[in-house]
């Protein structure tokens, strides 16, 4: 009898020892085309497929550089972390460059015409909304570079979201008065030596969202100027442009605790 309870005990012990068993995501990806202003465009929609629940959608707005792996691989990452990411498209399907030229070309027509920006942007938000996945009352948007100052004008276009997470962003706005249509928080992630964001331009956007009451957090990175998320920005800080491990980890970690406050209803 006692030897049989001893048994009972050390099995229990031995149970209870085994490592948790860690469930691998099975990470759902695929293409989808859309329509918008007579333009086809093409986003990418990732997920863990092994989840059936529906969970907060993330929509993805790439740098001016066009819908490329970029901004496919932070929707993959988005998706292992348990949200439905969609990177969309402003441009139109396969229009993307490597050209500085043409990518202020194609940044440029939108800038120049904010309510363009805003549908446009808006049209991809749809699309993940319409996913049989996307919890469409959880919902934000993060934006790289152009798709920043693209997250930005969507949030003050008053579209219904959660927040918003700016990436090295422009931070300017023709109509800083319609950041009273702004329903969610703002977390704006900067380069503290950004030559493309200056300090003027910092000073403006923070008291736009003074000025409208909105619930809005700004981290300043030091070291950092424009592009520090991305590896392919490379390494010459004095081309204004370039990578930062260290600054792109720790705004990866800003946005995931901000996403934590956010969907917490």
């Amino acid at each position: 009898m006692k030897l049989s309870l001893v048994f009972v005990i050390c099995s229990v012990f031995l149970v209870l020892a085994q490592p948790e068993v860690q469930i691998k995501p099975n990470i759902h990806t695929e293409n989808i085309e859309y329509q918008h202003g007579g333009i086809t465009l093409q986003g990418y929609l990732a997920y863990d497929a092994s989840n059936s629940e529906k969970r907060p959608g993330v929509l993805i707005i790439h740098e001016w550089w066009g819908h490329n792996d970029y901004a496919q691989m932070r929707a993959r990452q988005l998706a292992e972390l348990g949200y439905v990411a969609f990177a969309l498209d402003m441009y139109g399907k396969g229009v993307l460059t490597a050209d500085p030229k043409k990518a202020s070309e194609l940044a440029g027509s939108f800038y120049t015409d904010r309510k363009l920006m805003q549908e446009r942007a808006g049209s991809g938000l749809e699309i993940l909304k319409k996913q049989k996945v996307t919890d469409s009352n959880r919902l934000a948007v993060i934006g790289f570079c152009f798709g920043g100052t693209c997250a930005l004008e969507l949030a003050r276009s008053g579209a219904d979201i959660d927040g918003v997470v700016s990436f090295h962003g422009g931070l300017n706005t023709p109509h800083p008065e319609d950041a009273k249509n702004i329903k969610g928080s703002i977390l704006a992630l900067h380069g503290a030596d950004d030559p493309y964001v200056e300090s003027e331009e910092v000073r403006a956007f923070q008291e736009e969202m003074r000025n409208a009451g909105v619930d809005w957090q700004m981290n300043y990175y030091g070291d950092a100027v424009h592009s520090f998320t991305n590896p392919a920005a490379g390494q010459d800080k004095s081309s204004g442009a370039a990578y930062n491990e260290k600054a792109a980890t720790r705004s990866w970690e800003a946005m995931q605790i901000f996403f934590d406050e956010i969907f917490k209803k």
